[in-house]
């Protein structure tokens, strides 16, 4: 009886819009090609257009890792290994998961992926894409000089595409769009006038004039940030002053996502572009003017930075009716802000809640209803079960990894013997220091993946975290440890979020608790990364970050409506 035939995925991606789209579909036919030759028969194909292979928030590479979970196919297909991601840490990351799942990794240019593979070319993928940004920031630079579009196209402006003598695409031009370039000409002169920013957007979105978001208009969207030139009130390209790389952006390793700062202003980039002035200076110098007028209360500080003082859960607050945030709209209460920010046309969620009332249903709710015994224990039982064949796993990982030094360490002295016994040095020289080298290797890898240990979890969690909520509540009225208190509390909600209620005048308070945070509690841990076992406890418990990925990634969160 023949053997059945292996399954192989397909992986395809190209990286900006300058690129053609059927270059997925050329990747797909050769790879298609490659697995025909191999006898194997494509069970699925992946591909990820126009996206960047810097990160992994990419939707094909993320099917692809979860139909690996799968077992939907047992190879992974790719025209390069740069096409899987060209980040060190993601590629490593990537092999990994295939690794775990049992299944191979083979590429058109580099043929069967292997640990050599993954830690040579994953150095040199990084290298290129570190190459290609320093390039990338080269050219941009240049079309700023050249008072050209360096990236983003500004509220007031559209792009003007021109030809060179022989056919060619000039690209960065732009022109002045009439009908935005009066919505900008009307919000400095309404702000100059004394209007705040707040009734500009509302008015805005009464009349129905599109936003440069194409959704709604805001206040910040107008008074922004002046330090950073963001905001209309704060764009200098508006009086045909460009300012480029004021500005930059950096991704955090932990979210994935990508953080502005501001650069020092050496390092700007300006250049004066008069034919794209929309502004004329005497209106723009007005708004400077009462800009720098305008401060916050009792404070030398400029009302575009401002802090508002915070509360026991503000920030965590959400309109229930349009999803947008809930703050402090008098000295005790709280209301939607785009239903005050943006007007009716936006959420006409006009009803108000006194702080001392939320804070008592919210604190109530934390302390008698939000962890649910039953609910608990199954969450319990899930996670345990997971997490104990994840390290079941690991301990087979290093179980292999200690076998593999084991022979390592034979063959190395094997070859001592020999040279012992008379054969020449030199024979053997290189493969000794390859050995060597893999002990090493293999040793510091050891180091790095400690013996797992059986993770167990108390049945008794939910009257632990009740013993002790109840106990941060009272703190709250003394002075010491009160902050400690809140922000322990505060780590306990996921969001509040608030409804008008079906009768009366009121609000319906829907809360959702952060499932790691309310499991951390009740372990007794003192801050999201430690470890630290139940009062009294003997067994292994193990709240680690990686409860955080598992409450986020496939359990609901806690919700009590109150």
């Amino acid at each position: 009886m023949s053997q059945p035939r292996l399954r192989a995925a397909i992986y395809a991606r190209y990286s900006t819009d300058l690129q053609r789209d059927a270059s997925v579909e050329d990747q797909i036919r050769d790879c298609t090609d490659y697995a025909k030759a191999q006898g194997l028969e494509v069970a699925a194909t992946y591909s990820d257009r126009a996206i960047s292979g810097a990160s992994l928030m990419r939707s094909g590479m993320q099917a692809l890792l979860r139909d690996a979970r799968g077992g939907t196919f047992d190879v992974v297909i790719s025209e390069a290994l740069d096409r899987l991601s060209r980040n060190q840490a993601d590629i490593a990351h990537i092999y990994q998961e295939f690794c775990f799942n049992r299944i191979a990794v083979e590429t058109l240019s580099e043929g069967l992926i292997s640990e050599i593979h993954i830690g040579l070319k994953g150095t040199m993928n990084a290298l290129q894409l570190k190459d290609i940004a320093m390039k990338t920031h080269r050219g941009l630079k240049g079309r700023a000089l050249l008072g050209k579009s360096a990236g983003g196209k500004a509220y007031g402006y559209r792009m003007k595409p021109q030809l060179t003598s022989n056919g060619g695409v000039i690209r960065g031009e732009r022109e002045i769009h009439p009908e935005e370039a009066d919505v900008v000409r009307r919000i400095c002169a309404d702000y100059a006038s004394g209007l705040s920013p707040k009734k500009i957007a509302e008015a805005l979105n009464q009349e129905g004039i599109p936003a440069p978001s194409g959704r709604y208009w805001g206040a910040s969207t107008i008074h922004g940030n002046r330090q950073r030139g963001t905001g209309i009130l704060n764009n200098e390209l508006y009086i045909g002053r460009q300012v480029w790389n004021r500005l930059c952006y950096v991704k955090d390793p932990q979210t994935g996502k990508r953080i502005s700062r501001l650069n020092p202003e050496s390092e700007w980039t300006i250049t004066e572009v008069p034919h794209l002035r929309i502004v004329d200076q005497e209106l723009w110098d007005t708004v400077r003017v009462r800009q720098g007028a305008l401060k916050t209360a009792g404070t030398n500080v400029p009302v575009w930075d401002r802090r508002r003082p915070k509360t026991l859960f503000s920030g965590l607050m959400v309109c229930g009716c349009c999803g947008g945030g809930f703050a402090k709209i008098s000295k005790d209460s709280f209301g939607c802000s785009p239903a005050r920010n943006k007007g009716a046309a936006v959420c006409s969620n006009k009803r108000t809640i006194k702080q001392a009332d939320l804070e008592a249903r919210v604190l109530d709710a934390l302390a008698n209803h939000l962890m649910d015994p039953d609910a608990v224990q199954i969450f319990c039982e899930e996670y345990t079960a997971e997490r104990n064949r994840l390290k079941a796993a690991a301990a087979g990982n290093r179980k292999e990894k200690e076998q593999a030094l084991a022979r390592a360490k034979r063959d190395h002295q094997k070859l001592v013997d020999a040279i012992i016994a008379g054969v020449p040095a030199e024979q053997v020289k290189d493969r000794m220091i390859e050995l060597d080298t893999r002990r090493q290797q293999l040793e510091r890898e050891l180091e790095q993946t400690p013996a797992p240990d059986t993770v167990v979890f108390h049945p008794s969690m939910a009257e632990a975290y009740r013993e002790r909520v109840s106990r941060l509540i009272r703190t709250l009225g003394s002075a010491e440890g009160m902050e400690e208190a809140k922000e322990a509390l505060r780590s306990l909600v996921e969001r509040i979020v608030l409804t008008p209620a079906a009768e009366g005048s009121g609000l319906d308070l829907t809360l959702e608790g952060d499932l790691a945070g309310l499991l951390r509690l009740a372990a007794g841990a003192r801050a999201p990364n430690t470890k630290k076992a139940p009062d009294g406890l003997s067994e292994a418990f193990d709240m680690s970050e990686e409860i955080v990925l598992v409450a986020g990634a496939g359990f609901e969160p806690a919700t009590f409506r109150l």
